[in-house]
């Protein structure tokens, strides 16, 4: 059974009874006597020895550790804690007179004040334009504890202003893709989970649980199933998840599938957060496979619910979050969705009493590598 640690009141009146019945005939202690005193403040310090014992306990196993001392236990597994990564864009759009050069290194601004730099210096071609790529300055995370790589990601189309004028440069410039690819520092609960599923599940030199641990460490990513064989017999399908990382894009990674960098037997190369996980497992996998890193196909569900057309704003958010918040859970690529579980989450909200949900109107299967994404939410 669990020890229930004394508070501070009982450990002082512990002391007090113990002065009365260890000396003879002194009364009841008054409250500035020396010996009340003197009971009160062996109390404290034995509060704190408590609390730093408790303490103590905490760091001895990684289910409760924190900080510094998660990470040593991560570190025993060889699993650290992922850094913030920058959000990045491969096409910015920026015009201006003919043959003007852009230094790399230029600094952009977006509306709300976050910074953009050019990655390498571009000149303003014959027809006006230029583009370039460009990358997130990650925030101090010593002023900031997420590390703002979440918060570089924006929306195809986003306007950049240069932080300084370069004659012959237009100030403004525009994102003609998604800037994308940010993550923040990895949560510590987050890591936690990683860190307890290494001491739960042994390598074994290439099972699924490796795959999908080899995925969960590059940073951004949050979610990895695998699919043996998905190419073929000799290949390994590894389906990723950014969710958090790139709110543009439902949290389905940012790039094209593929494999590794050094992978020269078959294969197109992957691109962007697929890229970044086929390098990151290609040297730790078995020499013999040929992994493929797949984002999830998109399948957007829609909804019909009858009983509750009067809902109000916030029941109808409630919904939507419960429906996000089940997807989450239980989606996979190529899995299934109860309609049961869906019942069961939305019933719980206060105000949806008499509902029924019409469509979908049984357990939502999808296709091979497909993921559920809530798609319009109707009410009649």
């Amino acid at each position: 059974m669990p020890y229930n640690r004394p508070t501070l009141t009982e450990l002082r009146q512990r002391n007090q009874a113990f002065i009365q019945t260890e000396l003879e005939s002194i009364g009841t202690l008054l409250r500035f006597s020396n010996l009340k005193i003197m009971g009160d403040a062996d109390a404290g310090m034995a509060y704190l020895h408590y609390g730093y014992l408790d303490w103590i306990s905490k760091q001895a196993v990684p289910f409760t550790a924190t900080d510094d001392y998660l990470a040593a236990w991560g570190a025993l597994k060889d699993k650290y804690q992922k850094a913030a990564t920058a959000a990045t864009c491969a096409q910015l759009a920026i015009t201006g007179t003919v043959g003007t050069p852009v230094p790399s290194g230029s600094v952009l601004n977006r509306s709300d004040g976050y910074q953009y730099t050019i990655d390498t210096s571009v000149t303003i071609g014959s027809d006006g334009t230029a583009v370039g790529a460009i990358t997130a300055v990650l925030l101090d995370a010593s002023t900031d504890t997420t590390g703002g790589g979440a918060s570089g990601n924006a929306a195809a189309g986003t306007i950049l202003t240069f932080d300084q004028a370069i004659s012959g440069v237009d100030s403004q410039a525009t994102a003609v893709v998604a800037i994308a690819g940010g993550a923040d520092i990895e949560d510590e609960e987050v890591f936690r989970a990683r860190v307890i599923a290494a001491y739960s599940n042994t390598p074994q030199g290439g099972n699924d649980s490796d795959y999908e641990g080899w995925a969960l460490s590059v940073a951004g990513v949050t979610r990895a199933w695998t699919a043996p064989r998905l190419m073929g017999i000799g290949t390994v399908g590894v389906y990723i998840m950014c969710d958090g990382s790139d709110t543009t894009n439902n949290g389905f990674p940012v790039g094209t599938d593929g494999v590794a960098t050094a992978e020269s037997y078959a294969g197109a190369k992957a691109t962007g957060n697929q890229l970044a996980v086929a390098d990151y497992i290609y040297p730790l996998q078995p020499v013999t496979a040929l992994v493929y890193i797949c984002s999830p196909i998109r399948h957007d569900v829609d909804f019909v619910i009858n009983g509750i057309s009067t809902a109000s704003a916030d029941v109808v958010a409630s919904i939507k979050s419960a429906i996000d918040e089940v997807f989450f859970e239980d989606g996979s690529p190529g899995g299934k969705i109860l309609l049961s579980a869906l019942n069961l989450a939305i019933g719980a909200i206060s105000g949806t009493e008499g509902f029924l949900i019409t469509t979908p109107a049984a357990n939502i299967v999808m296709g091979t590598g497909e993921m559920p994404v809530r798609g319009g939410v109707s009410f009649t």
